[in-house]
């Protein structure tokens, strides 16, 4: 029997975020995926045992830096690559 109080995931995403395809379902999902990235690098820091200020003597950069990455706030494409190869991390890019 179906519980009618249920929501499927595709559901709660339109109420929130919109339709797929729409502006704001776009926003959301990079944010999102921004997000995933950062928590990446924030686990293997963790897992390497690097502390925040190691990391950023690593790869050229101040510990408040690293700080605003790992929470998402400042991630550019050639930061990433410098990070993850800190990390000991293999970015691909694959298509479709």
């Amino acid at each position: 029997m179906k519980n009618k109080n249920l929501r499927s995931a595709e559901k709660i995403l339109q109420d929130s975020y919109g339709v797929k395809g729409s502006k704001s379902r776009e926003r959301f999902r990079e944010e999102a995926y921004g997000y995933y990235l950062c928590e990446i690098l924030k686990a293997r820091r963790l897992e390497l045992g690097y502390s925040q200020e190691y990391l950023a003597q690593l790869v050229g950069k101040k510990r408040p830096y690293i700080s605003r990455v790992e929470n998402g706030e400042d991630l550019r494409i050639s930061n990433l690559v410098v990070i993850a190869t800190a990390l000991k991390l293999r970015l691909d890019l694959i298509a479709d």
